[in-house]
């Protein structure tokens, strides 16, 4: 974190951590990867004893550094918060790992909600941008604990990440070069944001470049691209949770008028908050009223669920215990949720 001044970056960068996850064969021979991820510990005095652990999962090749801001004010309303790195980007494992695709991704996320709440623990997700096509199929998949679902200016009904998942391995690694270079970052940087001169600035594009750096970075963006991406739009649907749909007034990448309410009118239970004066990251933007929609949220929607998920689940008694989600456009546009 040499050369870093904001704060709330260096403290993050100070909480994270990595857990063993275990995967399948296919992904990695060793049965395990290492998934790393940034916990804020909710402040107790203001949790509810039905406050379920909200998962945080970034945008296209970031990092959880991108929550650096949310994280501490969720926390702060009694919100237990995790923001996690998906396998292959941030500051994931990369050696030994034989798969990035998007569907190892998901397994990879699956496995550590599985390690780290339990596999019949309820559990909130959020995903920004790209994150909330994550978002949406990690919702699929855990159907019946997962108490809601937040998507932040969210990617889900463009399923696969266009032409660039035909392209021969050397041309592919070619393109994936271009994503991590300074001119590109700098242009989704300025994409990002409502207020470019306060938050589009050099050391942002820094943060959201760190892990571009590291070796084995290209490899296993090359393995994603050519999996063909993620496919959430089939299973929007079919999400039964509670779900808030977070959307910044002057997003200029993802059209709110448009996809906002198409994620409410094609949700179950949905509703839509707009975020003023904010661009397409209303989590790096304007944390604290993005905080504020949540907390609320959680105290009117998923806490209810909660209630409901533990009513429907079976009490097993042992012993004298119970256990109970290219062309230079689509890059950009992928880019832009540092």
């Amino acid at each position: 974190m040499t050369g870093i001044q904001e704060q709330a970056c260096i403290d993050a960068a100070k909480r994270m951590t990595r857990v063993a996850v275990p995967v399948p064969s296919d992904i990695s021979p060793s049965g395990s990867v290492g998934i790393s991820y940034i916990h804020w510990p909710a402040d107790k005095s203001k949790r509810s004893k039905n406050s379920p652990p909200l998962l945080l999962i970034h945008g296209f090749d970031s990092s959880g550094l991108e929550y650096r801001r949310l994280g501490p004010k969720l926390a702060a309303k009694g919100i237990d918060t995790y923001a996690v790195d998906i396998l292959g980007w941030g500051f994931t494992q990369y050696d030994g790992v034989s798969s990035f695709s998007a569907d190892s991704k998901v397994k990879a996320l699956e496995n550590f909600v599985n390690t780290m709440f339990g596999k019949e623990t309820p559990f909130c997700i959020a995903g920004a941008s790209l994150g909330g096509a994550a978002a949406i199929e990690l919702a699929a998949v855990k159907q019946g604990v997962c108490a809601g679902l937040i998507l932040i200016d969210a990617q889900g009904f463009v399923d696969g990440v266009g032409p660039m998942a035909k392209l021969p391995t050397p041309l592919a690694k070619l393109g994936v070069g271009v994503l991590k270079s300074i001119p590109l970052r700098n242009s989704a940087n300025q994409m990002s944001y409502y207020d470019k001169e306060t938050f589009a600035t050099e050391e942002a594009q820094v943060i959201g470049r760190l892990h571009c750096l590291r070796d084995g970075w290209d490899d296993a963006m090359v393995s994603f691209m050519q999996s063909g991406g993620f496919s959430p739009s089939s299973k929007i649907p079919l999400i039964q949770s509670p779900s808030l749909v977070l959307w910044g007034r002057q997003d200029g990448i993802l059209e709110g008028k448009e996809y906002a309410n198409q994620f409410v009118e094609t949700l179950p239970n949905a509703r839509l908050v707009w975020i003023e004066e904010c661009g397409h990251v209303p989590h790096l933007e304007q944390p604290e009223t993005t905080a504020s929609a949540i907390a609320e949220f959680f105290n009117s929607d998923v806490e209810t669920q909660v209630t409901s998920v533990q009513q429907s689940q079976p009490t097993y008694l042992v012993g004298a215990g119970f256990v109970g989600a290219l062309a230079i456009s689509q890059v950009l546009n992928l880019l832009a949720s540092q």
